[in-house]
């Protein structure tokens, strides 16, 4: 469903990113790993359209999206929850949902979209009227995914969506991410710092490390694979 082929990108006369390329099944999910620094969220970015690519091809559905703006890769199915969550904070929990769905034209389509994102976030529905900036961490996180839902999307991709968030809500977000990808059959592409986790509820990962792919392959042999248990599994 995507693959990315060579994907050059640099910051300035800074390169963070040397020549990547990887690919990603339609269905599955698939997660990026490596430490701070190492080029997972620039990959996300650039993938979104919100930094432009220097060379490579990003091919989504067959078809090169490089170049294109954010919002028209959005209306093509792809949605991103961005690292921080990056809510309306001072909008209620709906007018954030109603924000994700702005590229959907058929009120019945948002109303099921919705019914969705609340029976999987129930407290979601609970706080509807609130003020997003006064929930908590994990709820902005339920939120953030919430809102890029009703955009309608294929493809999804999650930047950090444990950080911060107290061990209990973790393995809620992670049960949650899972579930989605089942419910929905949406292809997920996800980023984390926490990649023991990652790996557990992944098909396939891959390890970046200063803007190269380093290390690939299902998400079981990554687990007992001796440099990735060194480096990022506490082995």
């Amino acid at each position: 469903m995507l693959e990315l082929n060579n994907l050059k990108v640099t910051y300035g006369a800074i390169a963070a990113l040397h020549g990547i390329s990887l690919s990603v099944r339609s269905g599955s999910i698939v997660t990026l790993i490596g430490s701070n620094g190492a080029g997972k969220t620039t990959t996300l970015k650039a993938i979104s359209g919100l930094l432009p690519v220097q060379a490579g091809e990003i091919l989504y559905d067959g078809k090169n999206i490089a170049g294109l703006r954010p919002h028209e890769i959005v209306a093509r199915g792809l949605s991103h929850v961005p690292e921080g969550r990056m809510i309306f904070a001072n909008l209620t929990v709906r007018e954030n949902l109603s924000m994700g769905a702005y590229l959907v034209r058929d009120p019945k389509i948002v109303r099921r979209d919705l019914e969705f994102v609340f029976a999987t976030f129930p407290r979601l529905q609970e706080r509807v009227q609130q003020i997003s900036g006064t929930l908590s961490g994990g709820e902005q996180q339920m939120l953030a995914i919430g809102r890029a839902l009703m955009a309608q999307p294929k493809f999804l991709m999650l930047d950090e969506p444990s950080l911060g968030l107290a061990p209990l809500l973790v393995k809620t977000i992670f049960e949650k991410i899972v579930e989605i990808n089942r419910a929905r059959g949406l292809t997920i592409l996800l980023v984390e710092q926490n990649a023991s986790r990652a790996l557990e509820i992944s098909h396939f990962g891959y390890v970046l490390e200063t803007g190269q792919v380093t290390v690939q392959g299902d998400s079981a042999s990554l687990r007992q694979n001796a440099q990735v248990q060194s480096a990022y599994l506490g082995g």
